[in-house]
């Protein structure tokens, strides 16, 4: 999933998909008399469609700012969840890009922050309580066009973690999200689903902390927090072109945090459209190997529209 904070938030719906475990992907019935029927195999999967703009804002690095740029973020994942005998399979794709209007060239800041990668995972169970999650997303994340990648650009950022079900309306989750190239290599995270009235939840979990409430079966309304993260490499003559040859070749750090209201709407029982809009109040480009950083200057408004499916 490129290098987002932790991918913590899907083993909340892991837990909330307890049923998916029972049974085989395909089911035996038993008829009248001694006939078996055997259910026909059905398809499993899920998708989601993302797309955001953010208005103007600023970041600083000592007496360089980059000033009033916008943003437009895309995201595009799908993964096949096959059940098998150990749990269910993620076998998937996903693609994401940041690209930056910088209206003064961006100093030392690239205009796309991209990644296309594979999603290869298992979610399995200790017992009726416990669920795990493994998951890996192998793939190129670059800041420089799909038509210069290069090996250099290759990451492997995987997450290992756990919910543990209290109840019906309590669940606990945990776990760490590792990428080796990251600001952070090593990031533990947790939260807590907790459904403290029948219209009220509490979603506590990284990275999309929020609370819920049910204002009918198809609308839910939310408010709340989304960390988004990426870690992409630079090609080997970015530097030169930005009056710093450290930048050659290096890893950078994105991250952002926007906090707002928004409206879930279920259309059927496998389809959902979210809308939301609020304020990012911080964001940073961080070479961390280096010693550029552009830090939070001044915040911006964003709307973002979602559609995802799960069949």
């Amino acid at each position: 999933m490129n290098a987002r904070y932790l991918y913590l938030a899907g083993l909340l719906s892991l837990a909330l998909a307890v049923p998916l475990f029972a049974g085989d992907d395909k089911q035996i019935s038993t008829a009248t008399g001694n006939e078996v029927v055997e259910e026909p195999y059905k398809f499993s999967a899920e998708f989601t469609i993302e797309q955001a703009y953010l208005g103007g804002a600023d970041v600083q690095r000592g007496n360089r700012k980059v000033t009033d740029f916008d943003e437009y973020h895309s995201n595009v994942e799908f993964v096949y969840t096959p059940r098998i005998k150990f749990g269910i399979l993620r076998l998937g794709a996903q693609w994401e890009r940041y690209s930056f209007g910088f209206p003064n060239g961006g100093q030392q800041l690239p205009n796309t922050l991209q990644s296309v990668n594979s999603i290869v995972g298992l979610d399995t169970k200790f017992s009726d309580s416990i669920l795990v999650r493994f998951e890996a997303q192998p793939g190129f994340y670059t800041a420089t066009g799909f038509d210069q990648i290069d090996g250099d650009s290759f990451n492997v950022p995987f997450v290992l973690g756990g919910t543990y079900i209290v109840s019906p309306e309590v669940q606990l989750v945990a776990g760490v999200g590792v990428n080796f190239q990251s600001r952070f290599p090593v990031l533990p995270g947790g939260g807590v689903r907790w459904k403290f009235a029948p219209q009220w939840t509490l979603n506590a979990v990284l990275p999309t902390p929020r609370l819920e409430f049910a204002a009918s079966r198809s609308l839910t309304l939310f408010a709340g927090a989304d960390i988004k993260a990426i870690t992409v490499r630079t090609d080997d003559r970015f530097g030169d072109t930005h009056d710093d040859t450290s930048l050659n070749n290096a890893w950078l750090s994105y991250e952002e945090v926007r906090a707002g209201v928004g409206a879930e709407w279920k259309i059927n029982s496998s389809l959902s459209l979210s809308l939301e809009g609020g304020y990012v109040p911080y964001r940073q480009f961080d070479y961390h190997r280096t010693e550029v950083r552009y830090h939070y200057e001044s915040g911006a408004p964003y709307g973002a529209i979602m559609f995802h499916g799960a069949f």
